[in-house]
């Protein structure tokens, strides 16, 4: 499974300073699930699970949301 990934995309002339996180958890049930939580940098955001049966449906999922965030132009969060 992939690690947890922290997304951020800013744009200061657009007041703009958004996240994107992402992130597979096991279920109790033995499923995966896909966590997405996302919003304005400094509040809590939205967030949405979405449950799979296998890891490699939740892991190709997940591949195909970062992808297209990168697209969006959101970038992993620099370590400091």
């Amino acid at each position: 499974m992939p690690e947890p990934l922290y997304l951020t995309r800013s744009d200061p002339s657009r007041n703009m300073a958004r996240f994107y996180a992402l992130s597979l958890e096991p279920t109790l049930f033995g499923e995966v699930s896909l966590v997405r939580n996302w919003g304005r940098i400094g509040a809590h955001g939205q967030m949405r699970t979405e449950t799979f049966d296998r890891s490699d449906a939740a892991t190709a999922a997940f591949e195909h949301l970062q992808i297209l965030k990168l697209r969006k132009g959101y970038r992993p969060k620099c370590s400091e």
